[in-house]
């Protein structure tokens, strides 16, 4: 993994997609089970239901001097509108990542695009867990958390009954991010990655 003294993760989308979860279990895996320093914040649109949503995480090898998100090295953008609205954030050398079925305008050629609605609906047979399919993916790409914590502190956190579906909608998320073509992104973007592995 590669090791920055401050990375942060901006996780986007409406209400109702499971976005705060998402983060959750992310700061989890890197807080309690990777053993570095994560502060998790989150924030809702005017509607708790389909307004937009946002969870952010700092992470650190050090003290976090400053528990909110400036400058997001990767911004997960789960609808259009969050994509619209959180994209400014973003640092010029930060990483996009959208769901392709829900976000058509992409504002930049540092993204990956895939499709986490229809995964869920695919291969899990929810739509519900897409927010774990980008959470796997999430997971992978930024390269900031060991995939086995993530898979650890999913357990951990999902609903009694729930464990198996959550578990295969974060490794399709994984195996999708897998399957990229490193070509496709800027060089900077795929210097960065091949590091961190």
């Amino acid at each position: 993994m590669k090791s920055r003294s401050r990375y942060e993760i901006r996780f986007s989308g409406s209400g109702g997609q499971g976005i705060i979860t998402a983060a959750v279990v992310m700061a989890d895996a890197i807080g309690a089970f990777d053993g570095k320093n994560v502060c998790q914040t989150q924030s809702y649109g005017p509607e708790a239901r389909g307004g937009k949503s946002k969870a952010e995480l700092v992470i650190s090898d050090g003290p976090i001097d400053y528990p909110k998100a400036l400058q997001v090295d990767l911004l997960l953008a789960m609808t259009q509108a969050a994509c619209d609205a959180y994209f400014f954030d973003l640092k010029t050398d930060g990483l996009l990542i959208v769901d392709s079925g829900l976000v058509e305008q992409v504002p930049t050629s540092r993204a990956v695009s895939l499709p986490f609605t229809q995964i869920a609906r695919q291969q899990i047979g929810r739509e519900l867990v897409a927010n774990m399919v980008a959470l796997g993916a999430v997971g992978y790409l930024s390269g900031q958390v060991s995939l086995e914590s993530l898979h650890a502190a999913l357990l951990a956190r999902v609903p009694k009954g729930t464990e198996e579906m959550n578990r295969k909608a974060l490794q399709a998320g994984i195996d999708a991010a897998s399957k990229i073509d490193l070509s496709t992104l800027p060089r900077s973007i795929i210097s960065d990655w091949e590091t961190e592995l």
